[in-house]
């Protein structure tokens, strides 16, 4: 080949390439523009649930057992570390959230303030909004939240009721939450791939009314899905999907840092009746009271035990029973409290 063939061929293959490149630009920047234009998918069409709120004294009582207690709002939606361990300890301190969840490059969430306060808490939304939040993952803004965070979808009529009630009946404490920032990889994820746990939660059928308070198995496993969260906690997870990855109840290996200390990593227990797992460490269910009673013993543990130790000897007896009626399954996570250097 000549060289003048040579300096055509190259001057064609540098044009090709540039084309290439510029298409590729294009590409990028046009996916970027879609990203953005959709990942912040507002979901008016979700109905609010047909509850309403009470003002039975009994029913506002119950609503204060299920926030302090087994569905641990008051762990949550604390304002800083210092409230939590306070709150996890026995001082009522007023809901008003603003405690940073940071989850992983996708988001960063503030747990909002719920209080009656017109302006900064519960006090601008309507019933409906806060049961459509409870119900169905949908902010009063129409946006989804995480739902592993609140999973609360299939708690009964009744129970939500009662939950609303009691914030309902609380003062209202001014604090200013920040919103959720949402960082490039989960506005990705959110235009993308739109995994259920940022979706709205539809198609459910909850109970009207929650199983009686007794030791039984049917109100242990209420509990341990709908109100306690055991499930999830206990369950090895796709971090970005919520979805399971294994048996439900037989521990999470993978672990997280502990809110308290980062350089602390917890690793949940595995749950279901085999001789790995925590449940062979209770000779029975007075023995498994009995630990909660004493409530939190290692610091920076995110387990809630303060609400735990508050939780009834029945309710405490009914998901002792239920969880032994699970599969026994053979999962030795690990170290469930190991200090890391990195």
């Amino acid at each position: 080949m000549s060289t003048t063939a040579k300096i055509a061929a190259m001057k064609k293959l540098r044009r090709v390439l540039l084309w290439l490149a510029g298409a590729v630009a294009v590409a990028l920047v046009g996916l970027v523009g879609w990203v953005l234009l959709t990942w912040d998918k507002v979901y008016d069409d979700v109905p609010m649930p047909a509850l309403q709120t009470s003002t039975d004294p009994a029913v506002i009582e119950h609503g204060r057992y299920l926030v302090r207690g087994p569905a641990h709002c008051s762990i949550c939606h604390m304002g800083s570390l210092d409230e939590v361990l306070r709150s996890d300890a026995g001082e009522e301190l007023p809901l008003r959230g603003g405690l940073e969840f940071p989850i992983g490059p996708i988001v960063v969430y503030h747990t909002a303030n719920l209080t009656q306060d017109r302006e900064t808490g519960i006090g601008r939304y309507t019933d409906g909004q806060l049961f459509r939040m409870l119900r169905h993952n949908v902010k009063p803004d129409g946006r989804a939240s995480l739902a592993p965070l609140m999973p609360f979808a299939n708690m009964a009529d009744d129970d939500l009721v009662a939950i609303v009630s009691y914030l309902r009946a609380g003062e209202g404490v001014r604090n200013e939450v920040p919103a959720a920032q949402w960082k490039p990889m989960g506005k990705a994820i959110a235009a993308l791939l739109r995994p259920a746990a940022i979706q709205p939660v539809v198609g459910h059928a909850p109970p009207a009314m929650a199983p009686a308070a007794a030791p039984t198995v049917e109100r242990g496993k209420y509990l341990a899905h709908n109100v306690a969260n055991c499930m999830a906690c206990h369950s090895p997870l796709d971090p970005a999907t919520g979805e399971l990855t294994g048996p439900a109840f037989s521990g999470n290996a993978a672990g997280e840092r502990s809110m308290i200390d980062p350089e602390v990593m917890l690793r949940a227990p595995n749950l279901t009746p085999d001789p790995s797992g925590a449940l062979a460490r209770f000779s029975d269910d007075d023995a498994w009271i009995g630990r909660f009673r004493v409530g939190r013993v290692v610091r920076e543990s995110i387990m809630p035990w303060g609400p735990y130790t508050r939780l009834t000897d029945d309710d405490l007896r009914a998901i002792y029973r239920y969880l032994h009626t699970l599969a026994p399954v053979a999962s030795d996570v690990g170290l469930t409290v190991e200090r890391v250097d990195d």
